[in-house]
């Protein structure tokens, strides 16, 4: 998915260009972040309702679609229709969501990250083969239809019959929501094996808005807020980087790019370290998203006080991993508190908070960039500030709960 994906991101902005747009109308593309704001809670919510085979090999085809079009975009107009399939791009919510379902509570963290990691991964391969096709005639249309033909064969591989040992969803300690069943009837006794999930027979124009409201009376605003809170602190120090790096320590566009290319890749490598962390704490969540969110708000701060390129070296190092750590957290207290039976509509939610993110930070990275380079890290770290001092309210009134 990502790595698909990730072959076309870097060149729209110059393929809108090249079919003779303004800058405003260039500006189309930055619409991707309020399509998924609109979308995300809401297909989250239909796949708990229809289950996740149906929603997921929708919004595979869709995307594929949307792709598909993007290859045979030749105007403004082909490019604006292609963008709105973007309105079901939301594979990897449901692939957590039925991640969620298929494990235990205390198996999560670990699955999760695994996942994140291969994610990771596919992110870094792909702008390397889409650029090396740009550069042939014709390089942007073969990177779309070739991402088009790798989510319809996502969407065979997903047709075809296979069989699984399913484990249990809630541990003894899960709560009563989670215990009664998972999502789709995929939870089953340990040692028993079925052939082939079966999934939950609901009529395909069942309203989501049902499940929505199911989950209304447990959301956690709190939970959203250091989301959305972290959300804008991380993109706001990654908004500038390139800039700020050339002004800061006069460093060539070339080495802040294999900089970028070492953060992703143990950002990747981070994956794999969440399990492992997580039973350090003893799956205790709500201190490891403390902790982690007191990291990632100090190497916020030695990066805009870095009176040297090895100090941003150091601070890149640790800062994907503690942000994969706390993305992995929040991703689950949030099903933890939620229900694992709304999964689907928890993790839409959660995806729709950092579209919003994804829509403030640029505004506010502009804003701060007019006093100075080290703008917008410095209110990053404010912002992280009020996420640890959140967390420092909340989290004993979570305990007590």
């Amino acid at each position: 998915d990502l790595f698909g994906v990730s072959m076309i991101i870097p060149l729209l902005s110059h393929h809108v260009k090249a079919l003779g747009a303004s800058p405003t109308v260039a500006g189309i593309v930055s619409t991707y972040g309020l399509l998924q704001l609109l979308s995300s809670t809401v297909v989250g919510s239909w796949s708990d309702v229809v289950g996740r085979r149906y929603s997921l090999l929708t919004c595979l085809l869709l995307s594929a679609f949307g792709y598909g079009l993007l290859g045979m975009s030749t105007s403004i107009t082909w490019f604006v229709l292609a963008r709105i399939p973007v309105l079901f791009k939301h594979s990897l919510s449901i692939c957590r969501a039925l991640l969620s379902d298929l494990v235990s509570e205390s198996e999560r963290p670990l699955v999760m990250g695994h996942f994140n990691a291969a994610s990771s991964v596919g992110f870094i391969l792909g702008p390397v083969v889409g650029g090396y096709l740009t550069e042939h005639e014709g390089g942007f249309y073969t990177s779309s239809f070739t991402c088009a033909t790798i989510f319809l064969v996502n969407a065979l591989v997903w047709l075809l019959p296979w069989s699984e040992a399913l484990i249990p969803c809630s541990d003894t300690n899960a709560s009563n929501d989670a215990s009664k069943g998972c999502h789709d009837n995929n939870c089953s006794a340990p040692g028993k094996q079925r052939s082939g999930l079966r999934w939950k027979e609901v009529s395909l124009f069942q309203p989501a808005w049902r499940q929505l409201s199911s989950v209304a009376s447990k959301i956690m605003w709190d939970l959203f807020l250091v989301r959305l809170l972290m959300a804008i602190a991380i993109m706001l120090y990654y908004s500038n980087f390139s800039l700020a790096l050339e002004e800061r320590f006069s460093l060539r566009p070339k080495v802040t790019g294999y900089l970028i290319s070492y953060s992703s890749t143990l950002g990747a490598l981070a994956g794999f370290l969440v399990g492992p962390v997580t039973k350090l704490y003893g799956n205790n969540m709500p201190t490891l998203l403390l902790h982690s969110t007191v990291l990632t708000c100090s190497l916020i701060f030695m990066y805009a006080a870095a009176p040297s390129v090895w100090q941003v070296v150091l601070t890149s190092t640790f800062f994907t991993i503690s942000t994969t750590i706390g993305r992995t957290c929040i991703t689950d207290l949030e099903l933890q508190r939620g229900g694992v039976r709304a999964s689907g509509t928890l993790i839409g939610a959660g995806q729709s908070v950092t579209s919003v993110g994804r829509i403030v930070a640029p505004l506010l990275s502009g804003l701060t960039q007019e006093f100075s380079p080290c703008g917008p890290p410095s209110l990053g770290v404010i912002l992280a500030l009020s996420a640890v001092g959140l967390l420092l309210i909340r989290i004993p009134k979570w305990d007590r709960k």
